[in-house]
């Protein structure tokens, strides 16, 4: 199979989580502390996978001064426009409540999709970069965006629901953000394909500040509302289980 096919696969997997757990979240109701939980428990698996797979990668290929500087511009990057889409009110995308409707705020519905795309896109890039080299997927950042997408999707389309959006609307948005995974993994793997190491060191660090940010901004937040003193050791749970299946994979 030609290799950036295989990325956007990978990267659809990762993106059909959402989808999951959206289907989940539609027809069942989930109780708030159990998503709380794994919310916690993800954002614990996608902090381990960020520093080990994609941190340390990044430094030992391209060195220190290309890696902090990926982390720190993916950073600034993604709280900048995530500062942008929480105006127009999609500060609690990930929410089982507080989102507003669009009779809220108009133009929400448009902020909240923009900004889960904005949450899919540098997890998708960096499975398709995993496997430049002829190097295999890497098991701990697939298990980390999995087991951290299918939360995302429970607690946010229980909030959509609550706000009054239809189901057109709901799996319309997980949908193109599935696709648009595995769009970003192909895309990551077919133009970085003859990129210097520093450039994809750059590329993973950027990646991996964003997604730390991510964490900080959306995830322990939603967690924490919920989960409350349970969520340090929940987030210390998924920690180590990434770092076990990293050290084991």
């Amino acid at each position: 199979m030609t290799q950036w096919i295989e990325a956007g696969l990978w990267g659809l997997a990762g993106g059909g989580a959402l989808v999951a757990g959206a289907l989940v979240a539609w027809f069942v109701r989930v109780p708030r502390d159990v998503v709380a939980v794994v919310m916690a428990f993800g954002a614990g698996v996608l902090t381990a996978a960020a520093a080990f797979e994609l941190m340390d990668e990044a430094e030992q290929t391209g060195g220190l001064l290309a890696t902090a500087g990926g982390f720190c511009g993916g950073a600034i990057t993604y709280v900048a426009a995530n500062v942008v889409l929480a105006r127009y009110g999609a500060r609690h995308r990930k929410r089982t409540a507080n989102q507003p409707s669009e009779s809220d705020q108009a133009g929400s519905g448009t902020a909240i999709a923009v900004g889960a795309l904005l949450d899919g896109v540098p997890e998708s890039v960096v499975l398709g970069v995993s496997l430049l080299g002829g190097g295999g997927i890497g098991v701990a950042m697939l298990a980390a965006v999995v087991i951290s997408n299918v939360p995302e999707g429970l607690s946010s389309v229980a909030g959509m629901k609550q706000a009054g959006r239809g189901a057109g609307y709901v799996f319309g948005v997980w949908g193109v953000i599935a696709v648009a995974s595995a769009i970003s993994a192909a895309l990551g793997n077919l133009l970085l394909a003859g990129a210097s190491p520093q450039v994809i060191a750059v590329i993973t660090a950027t990646a991996a500040g964003a997604i730390l940010a991510m964490i900080a901004d959306t995830m322990i937040p939603e967690a924490y509302e919920r989960a409350r003193l349970y969520t340090g050791l929940c987030t210390t749970a998924g920690f180590l289980t990434a770092f076990v299946v990293e050290r084991l994979g």
